[in-house]
């Protein structure tokens, strides 16, 4: 049996120090053996040089979008801050109809941090990254004093194209369109809760955290008149029906008994006077549907793993434009208004 050696490591001890980000052998050395080696990027230039096949066709559209993510702690249940980073990215481009194609990450490491952490945040943003079918192809890093951040935070930046054809907008939404979600509310708020133990909670709860844009194709496959799509992530699914309702200028009503939630994030939420609406999701969209394609809508996106549990919530209406109301368990309304402040800081 041939074994090949691992490389010895060229980084002296097991943490991050402020000569890591001095410009000298000490920096190269981590970019080198954290970042370059499982990145692999194809240029060792300041930028990185893209051509795709998709970039030539008549009409396409490039999509870009940027994102910072200081979620605490780092590591949680299903996930961590590489992956959520490149999720994130990956939906933003997702739910505007692009094809996600290339990332940029950029990282603010703070002294002290431990370099097996970094490895693993690295992993898995690669490991995601390929699930996805996306490239990172170039970055940055950054080393502050001790105090001055914490652990790391991380900055990704996306571009996808946009085919010919494909307009997914909120100003599309029109009365009588279905309100369709992939799966379950709340889980990522839930699990941040949990995993930070300031509350005594105990449970198996995980994130949601996953990349969208495989859903997003397999729904415009089966259904090109799409809508609009919106990843439901700080705010949770209020916010977004909240934006998209204000942007179409239409009102939305969704149905309590619809809205898929988990018993253990009902409970959470009851245990401390939390609203389930409002709590945050990273892998979790809505989107809208012509009325008379809802049914092929949710049956592609039931045959996805990301789909699975999809439902149709509610429908859009003839209300005041930019009003959002459940209609409740017992039969009646409820005004959903976008949060006010903010449920759980630093939740991505």
């Amino acid at each position: 049996m041939n074994m090949t050696a691992p490389k010895p490591s060229r980084l002296r001890g097991d943490r991050v120090t402020l000569a890591h980000g001095g410009g000298g052998k000490a920096m190269r050395d981590l970019i080198d053996e954290v970042f370059t080696d499982v990145f692999q990027p194809e240029s060792a230039e300041d930028q990185a040089r893209l051509t795709h096949d998709a970039l030539l066709e008549p009409g396409a559209q490039l999509a870009f979008t940027t994102d910072s993510f200081v979620v605490s702690p780092v590591e949680f249940p299903g996930g961590d801050i590489g992956k959520i980073a490149v999720c994130g990215t990956v939906n933003d481009l997702a739910v505007g109809g692009a094809k996600p194609l290339w990332l940029s990450a950029a990282f603010i490491i703070e002294e002290g941090c431990e370099i097996a952490l970094l490895r693993r945040i690295v992993a898995s943003m690669q490991a995601e990254a390929r699930k996805a079918g996306v490239k990172i192809v170039t970055g940055d890093t950054k080393v502050v004093g001790k105090g001055a951040a914490d652990q790391v935070f991380v900055t990704t930046s996306g571009v996808g194209v946009i085919p010919k054809g494909r307009n997914l907008r909120a100003e599309a939404i029109q009365p009588g369109d279905v309100a369709i979600v992939n799966g379950v509310l709340g889980d990522h708020g839930a699990a941040i809760m949990a995993a930070r133990g300031d509350m005594a909670l105990s449970t198996d709860l995980q994130s949601d955290c996953q990349s969208l844009n495989g859903l997003i194709e397999a729904v415009i496959e089966a259904v090109p008149e799409v809508r609009a799509a919106r990843d439901a992530t700080r705010g949770g699914l209020a916010s977004s029906l909240n934006e998209l309702a204000n942007a179409a200028g239409v009102s939305i009503e969704i149905d309590e008994t619809a809205v898929p939630l988990r018993p253990e994030v009902r409970g959470v939420c009851e245990i401390l006077g939390l609203d389930p609406l409002y709590l945050a999701n990273e892998g979790t969209l809505v989107l809208f549907v012509p009325a008379d394609q809802a049914e092929a809508a949710l049956g592609a996106m039931h045959a996805t793993s990301a789909g699975r549990d999809a439902v149709a919530i509610g429908h859009v209406g003839q209300g005041p434009a930019g009003r959002v109301t459940m209609r409740t368990l017992f039969g009646g309304q409820r005004l959903v208004d976008m949060l006010v402040g903010e449920q759980l800081p630093r939740i991505c």
